[in-house]
């Protein structure tokens, strides 16, 4: 079984997608997806520095179109299935042919203008904690009043809220684990974030959905969704709800996933499936990050994908 994966924010490189704009109609393609998203999309994957690709506002449509871009080139049709990490979702969504491409990139466009929006009302941001024990963890993220805002597996936790609870937080981390800041907006995936839910249902309700064709994942739960209406209702409350990219693993291996793709900007979710999924039966991986890598991964989807003929 196939598992084409979309990365979330936080996986951007400055000129990601340079070599993506030589593919016939590339450039083209972002150009129209520029004016949905509200950005310019050939200028943040090409010229843009790192900070400018850091803008919550830019980054989340500009990944939504890479793994686009980058999925339409693979033969989606003999892919058994597809998840996304936080706005990769929206990536994941389209591939299942829950949304149209145009209608991901427009949400993606509102998603990150109103996450940013949302992070300007008051100081908050986010901590990896890598180690210790997760239950643990997370109990220790919620005395200090924070809120376990992704469930990342491999021994990484994010922590998210208040800029004060953080700082008590890494002062005094869960035995055996250690605690980051990130170099993020905000407390993503927290009720901070409500705002940006409450605008981003108000665009989703006009978006017209279809029943997936593949197996979804949704960061929910880790489960499979069946029903597009249902996913559309998940994504928007994502924009608050926990990422379980935990569960979303241990899905990966219930299914019996042998083979994984990770859509561009590639290396962040395959390092987690990797450290995750590890011994007997850990599957194939290719990291898509030119279109080079395409050979590869269309040979992978050949001798992995087309098990199943629906979503589950």
């Amino acid at each position: 079984m196939l598992a084409v994966l979309s990365p979330g924010q936080g996986s951007q490189k400055p000129g990601f997608l340079i070599p993506w704009l030589a593919l016939p109609g590339a450039e083209a393609r972002l150009g129209e997806w520029s004016a949905l998203a509200g950005v310019d999309l050939v200028h943040l994957g090409t010229k843009a520095d790192a900070d400018e690709i850091k803008d919550t506002a830019r980054t989340q449509p500009l990944l939504v179109a890479a793994a686009l871009l980058a999925g339409e080139q693979l033969p989606l049709g003999d892919v058994d299935l597809v998840a996304g990490h936080s706005v990769g979702e929206l990536g994941a969504s389209a591939l299942a042919g829950v949304l149209s491409p145009e209608s991901a990139i427009s949400l993606a466009g509102v998603r990150g203008r109103e996450m940013a929006a949302a992070c300007a009302l008051e100081p908050t941001g986010m901590s990896a904690v890598l180690g210790g024990d997760p239950d643990e963890v997370v109990a220790a993220i919620e005395k200090h009043g924070l809120y376990p805002a992704n469930r990342n597996g491999a021994g990484q936790i994010v922590a998210a809220g208040a800029l004060p609870g953080l700082a008590d937080f890494a002062a005094a981390p869960p035995a055996k684990a250690r605690v980051i800041a990130l170099a993020v907006a905000g407390a993503f995936h927290t009720p901070y974030m409500a705002p940006a839910e409450a605008a981003l249902d108000a665009v989703a309700a006009g978006v017209t959905v279809t029943d997936p064709a593949r197996t979804l994942l949704s960061n929910l739960d880790g489960k499979p969704v069946a029903d597009g209406a249902e996913m559309l209702r998940r994504l928007v409350r994502q924009v608050t709800a926990p990422v379980r990219w935990d569960l979303c693993m241990a899905s990966l291996r219930e299914l019996g996933v042998t083979g994984v793709i990770e859509l561009p900007p590639a290396g962040t979710l395959a390092g987690l499936v990797k450290r995750e999924l590890k011994g007997e039966g850990a599957p194939e991986i290719v990291t898509l990050n030119t279109p080079d890598d395409l050979d590869a991964a269309r040979d992978l989807i050949a001798r992995h994908g087309g098990h199943q003929g629906g979503a589950r």
